[in-house]
């Protein structure tokens, strides 16, 4: 019986990662899942009711409760709350500076970590494999993932992608990125690659290298796997 294709993709803020994660799950024709954006998701939830973000454990609470769902096309990806989509506001600045409560909740990431899994294996079963990437895939979410990636670049690549992205100044990257990081590293570690996990450096290397180098890292295993297969079923 054929194993899903499982890749699993750790990194740091304006490495390119999701955009590079979503375009490895369309080539292949797979599910894909930004375990990020039910971070944002959560944070937004929590403001819109009116849920305060310092009170760790109704937080905590509330993360239990909440109606998450998660498309996962990776040509249409989609983040909802019940039937809301909300794929605008979770990036929005209002989500962004207050994400970091949230994802260094411990009780929350045990909550989300566990419907990632859920997540990764229902999308493996119904399209043969599953891209997911976030901060800590590689090491505590997926760590049986055949393929395991950290995503790096340096921090100049990184902030000059994200004020592209965000037309913004660079001391608002800064704090988005750097700072963030800074706050997460508290309770994820995705800025050095574990055994096994193999590094993919963008910081010189466009969109389309970036795509290439994580297909010929996942071409590499399945090589030497045959077990692997990308055929849901």
């Amino acid at each position: 019986m054929s194993k899903a294709l499982v890749i699993a993709i750790d990194g740091p803020s304006g490495t390119g990662k999701s955009s590079v994660s979503k375009a490895v799950a369309s080539r292949l024709g797979v599910s894909y899942l930004d375990t990020g954006a039910m971070y944002r998701a959560l944070a937004w939830s929590c403001v819109d009711a009116q849920i305060d973000l310092d009170d760790a454990a109704a937080v905590a609470e509330h993360c239990r409760t909440f109606d998450l769902r998660m498309g996962m096309d990776p040509t249409a990806p989609s983040v909802g709350v019940g039937d809301r989509l909300i794929d605008a506001e979770i990036r929005e600045d209002a989500v962004t500076s207050v994400v970091s409560k949230v994802a260094t909740n411990l009780d929350v990431r045990a909550n989300l970590k566990q419907r990632q899994r859920d997540l990764i294996a229902d999308g493996a079963a119904r399209t043969g494999g599953c891209v997911a990437e976030g901060r800590d895939i590689t090491t505590v979410v997926a760590p049986d993932a055949p393929v395991r990636i950290l995503m790096t670049a340096s921090e100049e690549a990184r902030m000059s992608r994200r004020s592209r992205q965000l037309k913004v100044a660079a001391e608002s990257t800064r704090a988005q990125i750097v700072d963030r990081d800074r706050t997460d590293s508290t309770v994820s570690q995705f800025t050095t690659a574990a055994d096994g996990v193999v590094t993919v450096d963008t910081s010189h290397i466009n969109f389309r290298q970036s795509v290439d180098a994580v297909l010929q890292v996942v071409q590499e295993v399945i090589d030497g796997d045959p077990g692997l297969s990308t055929s849901a079923g």
